[in-house]
């Protein structure tokens, strides 16, 4: 359980209810010589420090294995309140909505998340979640095209590589003409983007950052896909965005991204939890269902479902998706995350983040054979030109029981000696340290020359 900061004058009232003067009074029934005289030695900790400063003194180490590793889904801080309140049965074993009279917890829950992703993202609505970051993609690139009466797509290069099979398999046999556009040094290529988007394009997606955690220049491909009346989608990561220039500033048209760093733990990938949101006027169009807030004959708050556009509930041929439900659980788990953290929290983990990464990167690049793959600037994640192939590095380090990042080889062509390293605010100096020291050691025995 996480400490309870109670004030002074939290005890002083606790203990006046319960008719007592003092805590010692409570312990009147213990004899004195069995009481402790001074007070605890527990230093001042953070619950993340005092949590692993535990599992330390329970089993001799901190973490099975050290997760520098990202591309989507990553190794956040999770507060325990979070799997407390999320264990509630009320949570734990709700099931759809559709009778607003007996879920209104439910529906509650969904209109915050939906609140939280607009404010995190700046854009007017958001549904009520979808499966992960890459169906909400797809689900978004479909909804542009459908607007647009449109049916050729515009897909960065730097986007997910995952994102893009996706979304592949979502638009095969749609008769729409999906298109990559080529990246350059790491982000995309907007000499060529120019010559790529016209009059016949339904929409752009690009990630923010992309995935190879580097950060794009939004403005002037807002301004190439909108001067041809094209859709700009962006897939966004919510912790970046407590630190970065919201979508809605940068004029995106629909956001989406993966909420799985908003508490929800790694599990070996899943599951996860997309979200979705978009200017006001595309509402109608969007998939999924979105909760609204209304009033009842007594004038007391209420929750409904205010819009719910798959083929269960409206004509076949009026149906926006046949995506038949959101990621509630999760989406809960997110909601209660983003409640806990506030929007100072949130900025804070995205702070450490980024200055976990600094470090980590500094040091990594002082070591012979290591050194920046691109040169753009990154939040948590940047891009390690190895020696050898990446893939013979994170074989060697998981030994050491250190998973030092991702293999863009295994998505990208040519790009077998890059690294992808990811630091989150879990990372310790000590664990950067053992990071840059195994591949020290890599270096130093000669053990990368003989791969």
């Amino acid at each position: 359980m996480p400490y309870i900061p109670n004030t002074d004058a939290d005890r002083q009232e606790m203990l006046k209810k319960i008719g007592v003067k003092s805590v010692e009074e409570l312990f009147n029934a213990i004899p004195s010589e069995l009481r402790l005289k001074r007070p605890l030695k527990i230093p001042q900790m953070s619950e993340m420090e005092i949590l692993a400063h535990v599992k330390e003194l329970a089993d001799g180490k901190t973490e099975d294995m050290i997760c520098f590793a990202g591309g989507g889904v990553y190794d956040h801080f999770i507060p325990s309140a979070l799997s407390s309140v999320l264990s509630r049965p009320e949570f734990m074993t709700s099931y759809t909505p559709y009778q607003p009279e007996v879920s209104q917890g439910t529906l509650q829950i969904i209109y915050e998340f939906q609140t939280h992703i607009c404010r995190l993202t700046g854009m007017d609505v958001s549904n009520a979640s979808l499966y992960d970051g890459a169906t909400a993609a797809a689900e978004a690139v479909i909804l542009a095209v459908r607007v647009t009466n449109r049916n050729r797509v515009v897909i960065s290069e730097t986007v997910s590589p995952l994102y893009r099979q996706v979304i592949g398999t979502y638009l095969d046999g749609l008769n729409i003409d999906l298109v990559t556009a080529p990246a350059r040094n790491g982000l995309s290529d907007l000499g060529k983007l120019g010559d790529i988007i016209d009059e016949k394009t339904a929409c752009f997606l690009v990630a923010q950052p992309n995935f190879f955690g580097l950060l794009e220049e939004i403005n002037s491909a807002e301004e190439l896909i909108h001067k041809v009346g094209g859709k700009l989608i962006m897939a966004v990561d919510p912790i970046s965005q407590a630190l970065l220039k919201t979508p809605g500033e940068y004029g995106a048209d629909i956001v989406v991204g993966e909420g799985q760093p908003l508490g929800v733990p790694l599990s070996f990938g899943g599951p996860l939890v997309g979200f979705f949101a978009a200017k006001k006027e595309l509402v109608r169009n969007m998939p999924g269902r979105i909760a609204g807030r209304t009033k009842d004959v007594d004038g007391k708050t209420g929750y409904v479902l205010t819009l719910q556009t798959r083929e269960q509930h409206i004509r076949r041929e009026k149906a926006t998706s046949n995506i038949c439900t959101n990621q509630a659980l999760c989406a809960t788990a997110a909601s209660i995350y983003m409640t806990l953290m506030g929007r100072a929290g949130l900025k804070k983990v995205a702070l450490l983040s980024a200055e976990k990464a600094q470090t980590a990167a500094r040091k990594i690049f002082e070591i012979e054979g290591f050194e920046a793959y691109y040169d753009a600037p990154f939040v948590r994640e940047f891009p390690v030109k190895t020696p050898v192939p990446a893939r013979k590095i994170i074989e060697s380090m998981v030994q050491k029981n250190i998973l030092p990042g991702i293999d863009a080889g295994k998505w990208y062509t040519g790009l077998d000696d890059c690294l992808i390293v990811a630091a989150t605010e879990k990372r310790t100096d000590i664990e950067i340290n053992r990071l840059v020291e195994g591949l020290k050691e890599l270096s130093v025995s000669g053990v990368l020359s003989s791969m």
